[in-house]
């Protein structure tokens, strides 16, 4: 006959004559002592479950060590402030000092306990929007609060903006690289860090300044993003140029959503079917004299597009999930509708 398996064993009992019999002899075979301890674990309260680091925290990590670098003795940072391991300005028992020494494993556990414990929970407070972002998103913010500071973040204009529903992506490309002095002075480790932090918040997209460069007068060919070129916009027709500067920055950001999809969907071409459309044009097409597509002020006007061999639904889906302002469900003719209209609403409608 096989040995049995007490688990196994217990796991079936129900009770019956037979099994009440085996278990009862099985107790006046163990010891006391045995008993006691069986009990002692039986009864312990269960294991606490494995949590896994939240998703943000290797990134964060990431960046901030490579910009602050490790020292694992005492030095004077930038500012003039006793510094040691990645940044850190303060050790258990009090503020760094001169003449501190620590492990390198000290100085990793320090830092992720700083960027853990303290820095990314008063990133979510300062900015509760962030608590939505990507992982990679809240890295870069954790990783700037890190090197300017919580109270620096709580003051800044990054916030203000932010809290104000501001574009997070616009806001994070202006806002982030004017951080890069010490006192008064431009430091080329800050202008990299800050260039850093922006693309891992951008996903590597391309930075929307770039399209402030571009005039009306541009070239057709010329690109607002590694694949789509301002032409695209006007259909390549010299009467549906862009007539302003805001209509170039507007356009910037649509684009740099379209090259996400590009991305998204294999990195098949984005086929612009309608952009940008002066009033005379819009009003002899019949289109709506409130129309997305007039670019007529500020953060205003959308684009009609597909993706060459993709299915217009899926696309469509997609960028419903994605697209935070006005999107028009337009795949039953072949094409969808991203735009923004004053105020940034998420609105979607049928066609």
């Amino acid at each position: 006959m096989s040995t049995i398996q007490l688990r196994d064993a217990a796991k079936h009992f129900k009770l019956l004559p037979h099994q009440l019999a085996a278990w009862d002899w099985l107790q006046e075979q163990v010891s006391a002592d045995v008993l006691a301890q069986f009990a002692e674990l039986y009864r312990a309260d269960p294991l606490p479950k494995q949590t896994l680091p939240p998703a943000w925290l290797a990134p964060a990590l990431k960046i901030i060590k490579k910009w602050e670098g490790c020292r694992l003795e005492a030095y004077h940072c930038p500012a003039g402030v006793p510094t040691i391991g990645y940044g850190s300005t303060r050790l258990i028992d009090g503020p760094v000092r001169m003449g501190d020494k620590i492990t390198q494993q000290m100085a990793d556990e320090m830092l992720q306990n700083e960027v853990e414990h303290l820095f990314a929970p008063g990133v979510f407070t300062l900015l509760p929007m962030a608590k939505k972002w990507r992982s990679e998103q809240q890295a870069a913010i954790v990783s700037f609060a890190y090197n300017v500071g919580l109270g620096a973040l709580e003051e800044s204009t990054l916030r203000k903006r932010l809290l104000a529903g501001e574009d997070a992506n616009k806001v994070v490309i202006e806002e982030l690289p004017r951080w890069n002095k010490a006192g008064s002075k431009v430091l080329e480790g800050l202008v990299n860090r800050r260039k850093d932090e922006v693309a891992l918040f951008t996903g590597g997209q391309p930075k929307q300044q770039s399209a402030i460069k571009l005039r009306p007068t541009s070239p057709f060919y010329t690109k607002l993003t590694p694949h789509i070129a301002i032409g695209e916009f006007a259909l390549f027709k010299e009467e549906r140029r862009f007539a302003a500067d805001y209509q170039i920055r507007t356009a910037a950001e649509l684009a740099e959503f379209l090259e996400k999809v590009r991305a998204q969907f294999g990195g098949k071409p984005i086929i612009i079917t309608s952009g940008y459309r002066p009033a005379a044009i819009n009003r002899m097409i019949g289109g709506s004299s409130s129309s997305e597509h007039l670019f007529n002020d500020q953060d205003i006007g959308a684009v009609d597009f597909y993706v060459k061999g993709e299915d217009i639904y899926k696309v469509q889906d997609w960028c419903d999930k994605n697209w935070p302002y006005s999107l028009g469900y337009g795949a039953l003719l072949n094409f969808v509708h991203l735009g923004m209209r004053r105020g940034r609403p998420k609105v979607r409608w049928d066609y």
